[in-house]
């Protein structure tokens, strides 16, 4: 709704388009105030599941952003947008979906936090690597702008969850409201942006968000199971891998290629939770008989 507001107006909106990366910074700090130490120690528990999960997570939609992308034959820009989106780590929406697929929660979460925590170093390479040579790729910006907006406020997000664990049980709850809240503004800021860029190929990017989203959430399920996990982590990977950090793609296209490469990470915002929602209604309902030890 917020999003077709800024198609009629975007006058509205325009202003608060520097603003992005402090609004990601918020949501990501937000991220951080849900997690503490302790959470991290999982991962020296399921090392093999982690590990895993996060290769999937920057193999699989890098490649699928990028062989979409040629196929299609967008433009560079949109080509950059798609590409980099692929290359984000995992969203924190994909813990919300997970829950309600009957997912492992807590194995979605460290996914979330892994392939975040080392964003700064793959999102900046891999989308060097898939489009460096014919698109500029400011790698060493990009670094500094993940440390700036993404590691610096999950890390902070933890310390202070951390320290002040028994203070903020009252409003943690409303961390991920306002996450939530923050994201559409972000998607409705891209909109008022592209305005021109939704109304002429609006519809070439929105099938290629759609099937970007979809093969990635059917790869990291296949994947899976083709190597042996079981179900529930089946689940959880595929909503890790099909589900981006598109806010993160949103900002980092901004300030590094151009509004319209942002567009793809705008849509996909969108899409991937309706998509998710209806997977996670699918895999609830029908009843899936799992071995005591996935329940």
């Amino acid at each position: 709704m917020l999003s077709a507001v800024a198609l009629l107006y975007p006058e509205v909106f325009l202003p608060w388009s520097n603003a992005i990366p402090l609004l990601l910074g918020m949501v990501m700090f937000a991220m951080g105030m849900t997690l503490s130490i302790k959470d991290f120690l999982l991962v020296l528990r399921r090392p093999g599941v982690i590990l895993l999960g996060t290769v999937m997570q920057y193999t699989l939609m890098p490649l699928i952003g990028f062989i979409i992308s040629v196929a299609l034959d967008l433009s560079p820009e949109l080509t950059a947008g798609v590409v980099l989106l692929g290359c984000c780590p995992g969203g924190t929406a994909s813990n919300v979906i997970c829950y309600l697929a009957r997912g492992d929660v807590a194995l979605s979460i460290m996914l979330t936090s892994v392939s975040t925590l080392i964003a700064f170093v793959m999102t900046p390479l891999l989308t060097w690597l898939y489009i460096g040579q014919t698109i500029p790729v400011d790698m060493y910006g990009m670094v500094v702008s993940i440390l700036q907006i993404v590691v610096l406020p999950v890390t902070l997000g933890i310390t202070f969850n951390t320290l002040l664990h028994e203070h903020i049980d009252r409003v943690r709850y409303a961390f991920p409201a306002l996450s939530v809240l923050i994201i559409i503004f972000i998607i409705a800021v891209i909109m008022a942006l592209n305005r021109d860029t939704v109304v002429s190929a609006g519809i070439l990017v929105i099938i290629v968000v759609v099937m970007h989203n979809l093969l990635g959430l059917a790869g990291g399920y296949g994947f899976s199971r083709i190597l042996g996990l079981s179900e529930i982590e089946a689940r959880t990977i595929a909503f890790e891998v099909g589900m981006q950090n598109s806010g993160l793609s949103v900002a980092l296209a901004i300030k590094h290629f151009s509004a319209a490469a942002a567009l793809p990470g705008a849509l996909f915002s969108i899409w991937h939770n309706v998509s998710g929602s209806f997977l996670a209604s699918y895999w609830a309902g029908k009843g899936t008989s799992f071995t005591k030890k996935e329940e």
